[in-house]
């Protein structure tokens, strides 16, 4: 596998996607709203694209070898919840027909379960202004559930992706299926960084093929 084309490629998530790519030697096309925003050079290229117009984005990501989705409806956007949603979905029926078979799709940690089967974003604590894109993301991951055709799979970040490592590059982390990942003080904890290392090291293992997983220290 050499060349994979990364959606979302310059928001927070996307931008190391693209590093961590890069440094092990992938050739990336990246896909996003404002191409000018990307700094190309031999190893990185650039589309600007509306992932909701489904013929030009699967025409863009025929001869990739995988596409990695770090789609972002925006955090503020009054409309986050369906605009995710929609633009999730468009991207999952232009990789079908752009005949790439690998999808990863990054999505959120409110999917994630507690110890008493009740996802993260349904508990009263979950923070009220992120709740619309991670409603989105959880509904968007069984939606993807359905799908036979794609070799896809979702990733679920640590609860913590913003906050306590961020910079750092561990380049180790712990795995779960459908429960977050605490280490001993009890924090799910992952840097943006080390969440890269995850993505690509999926793109390389294929360890959670049709599936959900999430990563923390």
């Amino acid at each position: 596998m050499k060349k994979v084309a990364v959606i979302g490629a310059t928001g927070f998530v996307g931008s190391h996607i693209v590093k961590e790519l890069v440094d092990r030697g992938y050739q990336v096309e990246a896909v996003v709203r404002d191409a000018s925003k990307v700094q190309q050079n031999d190893k990185v290229s650039a589309k600007g694209l509306d992932v909701n117009n489904v013929d030009e984005l699967a025409e863009s990501l025929k001869g990739n070898d995988a596409v990695i989705s770090a789609f972002n409806a925006g955090w503020t956007n009054p409309n986050l919840y369906q605009d995710f949603l929609t633009g999730s979905e468009n991207i999952e029926k232009a990789v079908e027909k752009s005949g790439v078979k690998r999808l990863i799709v990054v999505g959120g940690a409110g999917s994630l379960y507690t110890p008493d089967h009740v996802q993260l974003v349904d508990t009263p604590d979950f923070p009220a202004e992120i709740k619309p894109g991670a409603t989105a993301a959880r509904d968007y991951l069984n939606k993807i559930k359905e799908n036979k055709t794609l070799d896809w799979t979702f990733f679920s970040p640590a609860i913590e992706m913003h906050q306590g490592t961020a910079g750092v590059r561990v380049g180790k982390y712990r795995t779960s299926s459908d429960t977050p990942v605490f280490d001993e003080s009890g924090r799910s904890v992952l840097s943006v960084e080390d969440v890269a290392v995850a993505l690509v090291d999926e793109l390389e293992q294929n360890n959670h093929i049709r599936a959900r997983f999430t990563a923390a220290y």
